[in-house]
């Protein structure tokens, strides 16, 4: 008996007209883990996968990388492999220039992938390669044919090469090949080809976007760069690396202006919300790509950092920071609300074509609507001057305050979000939610011991441990635990209909995170951590005369740190932070604005901004692992498809004077 899929009856009909049948093989369904091709000792068959299926990539190239790298690595594997590769700059330093997407958010539609301008919502159609796999005889001449109902396109060549056309969106393509070989019969074989688009948004917050991963990060230069220090005197300034390339003024007195300063940022895949490459949402959208040659993924990054669901999701919200720009425009300081963006983006696909469907959502939110950063601001901020100004300004927060807001205003948010969902997904099944991790463990999940390593970037932090124990325990045994209640429906949380209101949990990851805390140190962390990131938070020369020419204690050059090499840590801690990113807080309130490039708020502002106590690449990916069997339940790629068996159809005897 042989089996072919349902829709391949149609190819069954042309094999009467062969002098001798194979079965055909079924190749729609999305079982397959990767695109392999048949061993050499089994019977020919057609293989296909899509071409740079990841469609938020121009280039092939760049999805080929990630493709070679994951050879049945993990996620996280594959991303230490090309840190590893990339020798610590980052496999997306590059790539963040060959989007679908620009660096202001906007879909480029149409997108022109490899040559061909391409709709980016709503594909027509999509890149395929067809070969023959399996025990091919030598010299074997194939004749192929592919119709889509519409259209035929034949052709013929030796069997070893492979055939690239573009398969129409949602309609099937018959592929047919006769194999001949020196005398003997030719023998046909068929097969379905029809591409699935997979549609996917990502939603939430800076864990979502990505925070502390710049797409490509800051350089930095030997020279330091002078900050003054809150309501401090004239010699209350202290020297931190500054940024390669940057010419104006390094001392306090000699100020420059942001224009000439802001030449040398960091880069991000959009600079207005921190939304990166490395981010969970972008690798599990990927690794689907990656993992399954018959799909298509479309993916729609909306996630911004400092998102709440009010602000953030349902209404606009300051931007992080403005990208520099040639016309030295303004900065507008405002985002879109992501629900906004997104129904406008649904709309335009089904306009174009009314079968266009969302077909999954990734979802992290919550951590600021209880004012987690504020409760970080507590733990880290020590000296009284900061404590004060800080508190006063509302920028530190507690953990009963939190823990109100968890039990009043979260329940309330998290319900109407649910409601203003159902109508893009249908079911919330199809929202994936992936919590958090607590970034303040380690050591098989006991809290971080505080102090000021990897936190002496600015001089008035340091991690106070009984605050940070107070915060862990509050995130371990209270928030968590109460995220995942909202997006079940337990633990009396009430839903409408709770058996489709339910979202897709993960939480799987959090274990692994427990080993892996801002304050984990191995010893083949980065030698440039171990030398010059000082276990006892003296990595700084305090001395305002010599650091003004070298900072480091160490000796070494701050540009030879490297923010994508792996380490045990896999949460950035403020020195990471401002080594990779140092972020100048463009997109805040005029009010709260600095005076100038060295004042006192740009300098601590610049220590956590670019993403301290947020997961870094590593991070991310172990996360991504984590979404990734949720994603692809959710959209049945593993599934099996409906199957019939049938026959091979009888050789056509031909006699001999009609040969």
């Amino acid at each position: 008996m042989v089996r072919i899929h349902l829709a391949s009856i149609i190819a069954c009909a042309l094999l009467a007209a062969a002098s001798a049948a194979l079965p055909a093989q079924s190749a729609s369904a999305q079982t397959a883990p990767a695109a392999e091709q048949a061993p050499s000792d089994t019977p020919m068959q057609i293989s296909w996968e899509v071409r740079n299926r990841f469609r938020l990539f121009r280039e092939e190239r760049d999805f080929l990388l990630h493709a070679d790298s994951a050879g049945g690595r993990s996620i996280l594997a594959s991303e230490q492999a090309l840190e590893l590769q990339s020798d610590g700059r980052g496999w997306a330093r590059n790539t963040v220039n060959r989007l679908c997407i620009d660096l202001a958010g906007r879909v480029s539609e149409p997108c022109t992938r490899e040559g061909v301008k391409e709709s980016y919502l709503t594909p027509v159609d999509h890149p395929v390669t067809v070969r023959l796999t399996g025990q091919i005889p030598v010299g074997a001449t194939c004749a192929w044919s592919l119709d889509d109902g519409e259209a035929s396109r034949k052709s013929t060549f030796d069997c070893a090469e492979p055939v690239n056309f573009r398969a129409r969106y949602g309609r099937p393509t018959v592929a047919t090949v006769d194999v001949s070989s020196g005398s003997e019969t030719p023998q046909r074989i068929a097969t379905e080809i029809m591409v699935r688009d997979i549609f996917i948004a990502g939603l939430g917050d800076s864990i979502a976007s990505g925070e502390g991963n710049p797409d490509r990060p800051i350089a930095l230069s030997d020279e330091g760069f002078c900050f003054r220090s809150y309501l401090g005197t004239a010699g209350a300034q202290y020297y931190r690396p500054s940024r390669a390339g940057y010419k104006g003024g390094r001392a306090c007195e000699a100020p420059d202006t942001l224009q000439a300063w802001q030449r040398q940022s960091a880069l991000w895949f959009n600079s207005a919300c921190h939304r990166s490459l490395y981010s969970y949402q972008t690798r599990t959208a990927l690794a689907l790509a990656v993992q399954y040659p018959h799909i298509a993924v479309t993916y729609l990054p909306l996630a911004c950092t400092g998102a709440t669901i009010p602000d953030g999701l349902f209404g606009g919200q300051r931007a992080r920071e403005c990208p520099p720009t040639k016309s030295g425009g303004t900065c507008q300081g405002t985002v879109n609300a992501q629900l906004t963006e997104l129904r406008e983006a649904v709309a335009a696909a089904k306009k174009r074509q009314p079968d266009r469907k969302l077909d999954l959502i990734l979802l992290s939110i919550g951590a600021n609507d209880i004012n987690f950063s504020g409760l970080v601001a507590d733990v880290i901020v020590d000296t009284p001057t900061e404590r004060a100004l800080f508190r006063r300004s509302g920028v530190m927060g507690s953990v009963e305050d939190s823990r109100a807001a968890v039990t009043r205003e979260l329940p309330q948010s998290f319900a109407k979000l649910r409601e203003a969902l159902k109508p893009l997904v249908g079911d919330l099944s199809r929202v994936v939610y992936v919590s958090y991790a607590n970034p303040i463990l380690a050591n098989g999940g006991a809290p971080c011991p505080g102090g000021r390593a990897g936190f002496d970037i600015h001089p008035s932090f340091n991690a106070e441990p009984q605050r940070l124990a107070n915060v862990s325990g509050y995130v371990e045994r209270e928030f968590l635990p109460q995220l995942k209640a909202l997006a079940l429906c337990q633990s009396g949380v009430l839903c409408r209909d709770p058996g489709g209101d339910r979202m897709t949990f993960v939480d799987a990851h959090q274990a692994a995170f427990a080993d892996h805390g801002v304050c984990a140190r191995a010893q083949n962390d980065p030698e440039f951590d171990r030398q010059c990131f000082s276990a006892k938070g003296e990595s700084f020369d305090p001395d305002i005369v010599t650091a003004a020419n070298q900072p480091m204690l160490c000796g070494r050059s701050a540009g030879e740190y490297r923010a994508y090499l792996p380490r045990a840590r896999w949460i950035r801690d403020a020195n990471d932070s401002y080594f990779a990113a140092m972020t100048y807080p463009q997109g805040l309130p005029s009010s709260s604005q600095p005076a100038d490039i060295h004042d006192a708020t740009w300098g601590i502002l610049s220590a956590v901004y670019g993403g301290a106590v947020h997961p870094s690449a590593e991070g991310h990916a172990a996360m991504a692992d984590a979404a990734l069997p949720a994603a692809a339940s959710v959209l049945q790629l593993n599934a099996p498809q409906p199957e019939v068996t049938a026959e091979p159809a009888s050789p056509i005897v031909i006699a001999p004077d009609a040969r």
